[in-house]
């Protein structure tokens, strides 16, 4: 097991084995070994082992505002209603509300022994060469959206999670209202796409758990082939929604040629993955639902994310990666409005 550096975010090492010892997650006087995983400005993740266990524990950073407590909490919730289920998940095991251990409320999460797409420059063997193993990959992210909006989330404890009913009449004045606060430019295409959404609704509507930022950023793999998802992480954003808005959100930038696809999503590589019709289709086969309207939910994701990576760019100051935000809301939202002029879904 590592040890942190003073580069690296650290926990009050006593403090955690106390809290493990009278939680009867850990026996008294065995070591805890604790590794830095990952985190910056939104969650830390830390690598926790002691005697049996071995898992991951996941808090706001010190400096992170005090709603960021709210929503730690709010992950915790979501992976406790879904474990033993058949969406992708981390076994949650336990979780501490008091801020006086660590500074900020935390929960502890199985270990999951995969890799993620995010941070990996070239895909693992065998998916860097074999095509088959790396078609896995795309249905898997699909699938993850099936099981989650077949979860029954009423049963599962999550009611109150989010609020369902019109979800979808609430979309554009909810995120309108968000940019007019943020809004520091002009954003061409914008007024097309928000007038577009404004007078349409998907054909139907059946709520479902979300994740709310799905892509191959936010899940993990088993190491090997074929391909199976190990979890969906990161819960943040989840709530009782859309969960073809969730589809859409993956496949948003998703060609339909994917044979020099190497650059469309510029943290991995699809190159010869399905296309984005494909994987719709497989997505209508395994959920049962139309998606005769998956047009709006393209314009909706495209300008929704916009919004959404707008606010990092106008508070990004000298930070680079905020800063490259913007040409991407642009691209975004000259997209969406694109999609939205040559759409014939009314």
């Amino acid at each position: 097991m590592t040890t942190e550096t003073s580069t690296e975010p650290s926990l009050d090492v006593e403090a955690l084995t106390n809290w493990l010892v009278s939680s009867g997650l850990a026996p008294t006087g065995e070591p805890v070994g604790i590794g830095f995983i990952s985190g910056g400005s939104q969650n830390e993740i830390f690598e926790i082992s002691c005697g049996d266990l071995h898992c991951a524990l996941r808090k706001p950073p010190a400096g992170a505002p005090a709603a960021r407590d709210a929503g730690i909490l709010r992950e915790w919730r979501i992976i406790a209603a879904i474990d033993g289920t058949d969406v992708p998940h981390t076994e949650a095991i336990a979780v501490c509300e008091d801020t006086a251990v660590l500074g900020r409320p935390f929960y502890l999460m199985g270990y999951v022994e995969g890799w993620s797409p995010m941070g990996t420059p070239q895909l693992p063997a065998p998916f860097d060469t074999d095509s088959q193993a790396r078609s896995d990959l795309a249905r898997e992210l699909i699938e993850g959206v099936v099981r989650m909006g077949k979860l029954d989330w009423e049963a599962r404890g999550l009611s109150g999670l989010g609020r369902p009913d019109g979800y979808h009449d609430r979309q554009v004045e909810r995120w309108t209202r968000f940019l007019d606060r943020i809004k520091g430019r002009d954003l061409p295409g914008l007024d097309e796409a928000t007038g577009w959404l404004a007078s349409r609704r998907p054909l139907d509507f059946v709520p479902g758990l979300m994740h709310g930022d799905y892509q191959f950023a936010n899940v993990m793999f088993h190491h090997g082939a074929p391909g199976r998802l190990a979890a969906i992480v990161d819960w943040e954003m989840g709530t009782i929604g859309d969960p073809k808005l969730d589809l859409a959100w993956a496949l948003q930038g998703w060609p339909e040629d994917t044979s020099q696809a190497k650059q469309e999503l510029s943290y991995i590589d699809i190159t010869g993955m399905p296309g984005r019709s494909e994987l719709l289709g497989l997505y209508a086969d395994r959920s049962g639902r139309q998606v005769d309207d998956f047009d709006y939910y393209l314009v909706l994701a495209r300008w929704k994310l916009a919004i959404v990576l707008e606010q990092g760019y106008q508070r990004a100051g000298d930070d680079e990666k905020l800063l490259a935000f913007g040409p991407i809301v642009l691209d975004l939202m000259a997209r969406a409005a694109e999609l939205a002029e040559s759409s014939d879904y009314h």
